[in-house]
């Protein structure tokens, strides 16, 4: 039996030096490859301190999947590039940026500058040097806000590679329904992995984030989504904050495990 370690490493972002990735390998077994779930905004995943509302505490809900007989579950955390964040994780190919009054952050978008990074980079390093497995059902991508923007664009962009999408409270509303519905029918296959959308509604950018997130699970069945592979979790007095996505983390990675 191997024990659990949380591990930082510093791989080399494009053209901003090295970034830190956080790699949380749970206890298991010999030669057991784990299930991996690769996330966005790693600092607020695992440090207590890093926001004033405290982390996710993805540790605890992989420890608690454990002791109910379920497999672990590998994290990997890709810090975010602080000022450069939302522009990082918002891509420039969808359309242009709207509702820049909440999205002021936005300069130039570079999400396909991250993306790279993930597949190109990140996972390649995980998967040669960690125990996680290596097929398709057995990989997930997840995020928050901007980074759950980005791993809904993720796992579309790589729908044969992923099975499962955690977008929470993701920024939809970025982009035009018609932007969207031209994205995503040029994007669309017969393998599309299991999406799992989140939203509050508690505060002000929660209920625009609401607003987007209805939007795109009414459109996406439109452009050929099975309604099988969706489900969309709305909890009404959530606000935009990590209290409320350590909240749903749980049932999103129960749900990754266990489908």
């Amino acid at each position: 039996m191997t024990n659990s370690k949380l591990h930082t490493v510093n791989l080399p972002f494009p053209d901003k030096g090295d970034r830190r990735v956080w790699i949380y390998v749970p206890e298991h077994n010999e030669n057991e490859k784990l299930p991996v779930v690769y996330m966005t905004d790693g600092q607020n995943l695992f440090d207590d301190n890093a926001t004033p509302f405290g982390s996710w505490e993805v540790v605890k809900a992989v420890e608690n999947e454990m002791k109910n007989g379920l497999s672990g579950a590998v994290i990997v955390g890709i810090d975010n590039g602080n000022v450069y964040r939302d522009s990082e994780l918002t891509p420039k190919s969808i359309g242009k940026i709207q509702h820049r009054e909440y999205f002021n952050d936005i300069f130039t978008p570079q999400g396909e500058i991250f993306d790279d990074y993930l597949m190109n980079t990140v996972v390649p390093y995980v998967e040669e040097n960690f125990p996680v497995r290596t097929d398709r059902r057995g990989r997930a991508v997840c995020g928050s806000s901007s980074g759950g923007l980005m791993s809904f664009f993720s796992g579309v962009e790589h729908s044969g590679f992923f099975s499962f999408i955690g977008a929470f409270s993701p920024a939809f509303l970025c982009y035009t329904n018609d932007d969207w519905r031209n994205y995503l029918l040029n994007k669309m296959t017969d393998n599309m992995p299991y999406l799992y959308i989140y939203s509050g509604n508690g505060d002000e950018l929660e209920q625009v984030i609401f607003e987007g997130t209805e939007m795109m699970y009414d459109l996406l069945p439109e452009t050929g989504y099975p309604y099988d592979m969706m489900n969309e979790v709305i909890l009404f007095e959530n606000e935009h904050n990590e209290k409320a996505w350590r909240e749903i983390f749980p049932d999103f990675l129960h749900t990754f495990l266990c489908k």
